[in-house]
């Protein structure tokens, strides 16, 4: 377990989270010195874009008076806040902060990386990495499906009256979103979570009724 602090904030990193980076960065296929290595950048990249994605929540959070805290792990991280029940409109501003923050960063290191003309190739690899792990997490993460940011926006924005609405919602996408995407690639990483998503909100649904 590795714990520190940035701009005040606690961060706690399980084991999990770094197990789950390196299958996603091709450790199983590392044959060589130089795939062992950009499995490794690859793990930087994912701690750099998905820290600045939870710092984005955590340190809008505290702006409205939360005491924040971060937790990655596996497939993610989560940022906590206590002391202060949020409004709406803030809990969408928190929630929007973190995919919002790391496009951003996506964003700097695409207007940059042109720049760098005299980047190695494992140099260049780790920044591309990290561009392109920033724009789709954070893409990922504004699918109007719970407990992904979007479905929390969307929720936030019709409120708990309309949380069939928001239900419904995450069922539908998810299942469209992860049946399409296993009939074009044939994986079933996504799916998995897809599916799960859509039986998250099922049962709730239930209770709902």
């Amino acid at each position: 377990m590795v714990r520190f602090s940035i701009f005040g904030i606690p961060v706690e990193v399980q084991p999990f989270f770094w197990i789950t980076l390196v299958l996603i960065g091709g450790a199983l296929g590392a044959d060589s010195a130089s795939a062992i290595l950009q499995t490794m950048l690859f793990v930087l990249a994912g701690f750099v874009s998905i820290l600045v994605h939870e710092l984005g929540h955590a340190l809008t959070a505290r702006k409205f008076g939360a005491h924040s805290s971060i937790v990655l792990q596996a497939f993610g991280g989560l940022a906590q806040h206590s002391g202060v029940h949020l409004s709406r409109p803030q809990a969408f501003i928190v929630t929007a902060a973190g995919p919002l923050l790391q496009i951003g960063l996506g964003l700097v290191v695409w207007f940059t990386l042109p720049h760098l003309t005299d980047l190695k190739p494992h140099a260049s690899y780790f920044f591309f990495t990290l561009m392109s792990i920033s724009f789709i997490w954070a893409l990922l993460n504004l699918l109007p499906i719970l407990p992904l940011d979007g479905g929390q926006m969307l929720h936030a924005i019709l409120g708990p009256k309309r949380v069939k609405i928001t239900l419904w919602t995450t069922i539908i996408c998810a299942v469209v979103i992860g049946g399409g995407y296993f009939m074009q690639t044939g994986s079933f990483i996504l799916p998995i979570f897809m599916g799960l998503f859509a039986w998250q909100a099922f049962q709730a649904l239930k209770q709902e009724r």
